[in-house]
Formats: C-alpha cells, structure tokens, sequence
C-alpha cells in the first residue's frame, strides 16, 4: 500500500508542475498538498518534516506573488495605465467564459481595450499590451521555476532523511 501513496505523491507532484503553466490548475498549492498528504499518511518516519512543509508553503505563496506582480509590472514597465490595469482585470474575468484561448487572450485584449478607452492611441496602447504578455510570461516562467524548487526540494527532503 506504501507504494501506492508515493505514486501518487509523484504524480500529483507533477500534476503540479503542470499547472503552473496550464491555466485552472493551481500548480504550486497541488505540490504542496501532495507533501502534507505523504506526510499525514506515511508519518514522520517515512516522510518530511515540518521545516519542509514550512519552506513549501513559503514558496507557494512566493510563486502566488510572483503570478499577482508579473503581469502589473510588465504593463506598468510599458507604460500602462489605470485603464489598462482596469480593462486587464476585466478581460481576465470575461476570459474564463471562453476556455483556454479565452484565459490567454482576456487579459491582453482587455488591457488594450482599456488603453483605448482611457485615450491612447493604438500604438501606446499596443505596447501596454506587449507588456503586459510580457510580464505575464516572464510570470509564468518564474512560477514554474518555484514548483521545480519545491519539487527538488522535497524529494531531496525525503531521501535525505
């Protein structure tokens, strides 16, 4: 049966790396969740301790932070605006109606859109956008980098031990 509960810690585990760059899946918090679960089910003797557990949910909320930043501050590196801040929020959420292509898009059209809106022109208001793509993907490659490190981490942490 132990065998069991590691398969599916390593495939949770890279179900979570997954989700860092595939939208809907919240990539760091399955990584961690797999660590507390192999903790509770296998014990301490088997498992992590709680200075690991402590650094994976550390580095889970760090790689939520890097997600809420990235793509503000790309924007606001380009020149973005309150409106383009408003119409990216805005595009977000009309985005999740419309599936994956809806999740990529929302946000960049929005941002452009509200550039539009606020009075720039399209050349302005299209380098808001760049940066935004930008930021968001520089984003993304931040959050998969954090979900590779807790990763490492923990199986380093368990064969350690």
């Amino acid at each position: 049966m132990n065998t069991a509960w590691w398969v599916l810690t390593a495939f949770l585990m890279v179900l979570g790396v997954l989700g860092t760059v595939l939208p809907l899946l919240p990539g760091t918090t399955i990584i961690l969740a797999a660590a507390v679960l192999h903790r509770v089910i296998l014990g301490a003797e088997k498992s992590v301790g709680y200075w690991t557990l402590g650094a994976l949910l550390t580095l889970t909320l760090l790689s939520y932070a890097i997600e809420l930043l990235s793509g503000a501050l790309g924007a606001k590196w380009f020149g973005a605006t309150r409106w383009g801040a408003l119409g990216g929020i805005l595009g977000t959420v009309a985005g999740l109606f419309f599936g994956l292509p809806g999740l990529v898009l929302g946000p960049l059209l929005g941002v452009l859109l509200g550039e539009l809106l606020g009075g720039k022109g399209l050349l302005p208001a299209g380098k808001s956008t760049w940066g935004t793509f930008l930021g968001t993907t520089a984003g993304m490659i931040g959050k998969l980098a954090v979900a590779v490190v807790m990763v490492a981490w923990f199986w380093i942490a368990v064969f350690l031990r």
